[in-house]
């Protein structure tokens, strides 16, 4: 049976540098000893309380160190841990609780304490008894709309990372400025930086200055970030420079490549796209083209295969447009609910993303287009649906569409056209406050337009 914890990745870091920064955030530095010793304190408050192997855990706080000691202190008890994103609204927030089944919840308060809020009423239920050594569930958006929870077990998120160093090459001499949220990107970037003993400088103010600043008062050598910060720092006008920074990776949604340019321009490093899947880890990243094709994604890590294929699953020849689709090594173990374990899922063992891309006769891929509806808006995902049912809950709403506008500084934001009932009377801004009241700020619609009426298929639902 496989009894591996990824708990052992900051035990054995503790062990190797106990000295050394792990953690920079607004509240101070914290080495790997002391951020173990914070870890292992919550670990044992968690136990006492009933917190053990077979629980499904929540871990809902900001993007600071309480963050990576809550999840630990999750793992390290045997408990499936669930990251929620501390910007979500309350009404959100239950949703994921209701679809997931959780046993319990912990949250840091205003004054940066962790707590177990919440023991949910799930009794001695045991959290995803199909994955039997599971160690996360992520959902595919903020809450559980249309989206799956993803299981992926603990020798997952070890083979992940494993692969994902192959190009990363990190180590214990690196430090990696953080700006993205936390609960979005762990399994394959907290879990690996812990793991190969690279600090992490957790940089909560967005503006150049500020990025800049943290990366080179703790000597950052890479930058992981969303296109939106790297448009921001293309933009700054200081004259300030990175000082000690080797590698700047854009991550969640396309750059333009206007901005990947003017990147480069301003700071002499090439910006690499990388593209990771939360059923797949981080199977390629842009190491080798970054600068003459900033607009590729990349060519596939060494232990990933990575192909275009047709509807029969056929590979396409070099140039087609496609599926795209992934085998290689940390592959999600199962959904959630309903229960379906990930053989069930591949097909021919290929994980087909629902992006559409290219490939060149070097391995080369670029993303064309997406056959999902999903919006991307800075690497957050919005499903149409959702906000069209908060739409619709309104009185004066009778149908609604949600779509996708392009945007210069996010990449897309949501948009929405809507058909009122005859007589209904409301204004653009009092169904924005609505949608306020119910929804996270990168889910509200930009823009509001109505209309008599919407085209709709043959049974009856909403054209896309």
């Amino acid at each position: 049976m496989n009894t591996l914890n990824t708990y052992s990745f900051l035990q054995h870091a503790a062990e190797q540098w106990p000295n050394k920064p792990a953690v920079h955030d607004e509240l101070g530095t914290l080495t790997f000893l002391q951020l173990f010793t914070e870890t292992e304190k919550l670990k044992h408050q968690l136990t006492e309380k009933g917190i053990t192997k077979g629980c499904g855990l929540g871990i809902r706080c900001k993007n600071n160190r309480n963050f990576i000691i809550a999840l630990f202190s999750g793992l390290g008890s045997g408990a499936t841990v669930l990251p929620i994103a501390h910007h979500l609204q309350d009404a959100e927030v239950e949703k994921l609780l209701e679809e997931a089944k959780l046993h319990a919840v912990i949250e840091e308060n205003e004054d940066n304490i962790i707590n177990l809020v919440s023991l949910c009423p799930c009794g001695k239920t045991i959290f995803a008894p199909h994955v039997p050594n599971a160690a996360f569930v992520r959902f595919t958006s903020g809450t559980t709309g249309k989206s799956k929870g993803v299981i992926i077990s603990h020798q997952s998120v070890l083979d992940r990372c494993e692969a994902a160093n192959k190009a990363l090459q990190l180590n214990e001499n690196d430090c990696v400025v953080w700006v993205l949220p936390m609960a979005y990107h762990f399994a394959v970037s907290i879990m690996l930086y812990v793991k190969a003993g690279a600090a992490i400088a957790i940089c909560n103010d967005f503006t150049a200055s500020s990025i800049l600043n943290y990366a080179n008062r703790y000597h950052g050598t890479l930058l992981y970030a969303s296109p939106m910060h790297i448009r921001l720092l293309a933009a700054d006008t200081s004259g300030e420079q990175f000082k000690s920074m080797k590698c700047v990776i854009s991550t969640s949604t396309a750059i333009p490549v206007q901005h990947a340019h003017s990147f480069k321009s301003r700071y002499g490093l090439a910006v690499q796209q990388a593209f990771g899947i939360i059923e797949v880890g981080l199977p390629v990243i842009n190491t080798k083209s970054a600068e003459e094709q900033p607009s590729a994604i990349g060519h596939a890590l060494p232990d990933y295969e990575v192909e275009i294929l047709d509807n029969g699953l056929n590979i396409l020849p070099f140039g087609t447009v496609g599926k795209l689709a992934v085998k290689g090594p940390g592959m999600f173990d199962a959904y959630l609910s309903p229960p379906q374990l990930s053989e069930e899922i591949l097909q021919k063992g290929w994980f087909v993303t629902g992006d559409l891309a290219s490939k060149t006769a070097d391995g080369l891929l670029t993303i064309e287009g997406r056959e999902k509806s999903m919006i991307n808006v800075s690497g957050n995902k919005v499903f149409p649906e959702e906000v069209e049912a908060v739409l619709k809950e309104h009185a004066a709403v009778k149908e609604a569409r949600v779509f996708s506008l392009k945007h210069a500084l996010t990449g897309e934001i949501a948009g929405a056209e809507v058909v009122l009932y005859f007589d209904a009377e409301i204004t653009t801004e009092e169904l924005l406050a609505h949608c306020r009241k119910k929804l996270s700020p990168f889910k509200v619609p930009q823009t509001i337009t109505f209309a008599a009426e919407l085209s709709m298929t043959g049974s009856g639902k909403v054209k896309r």
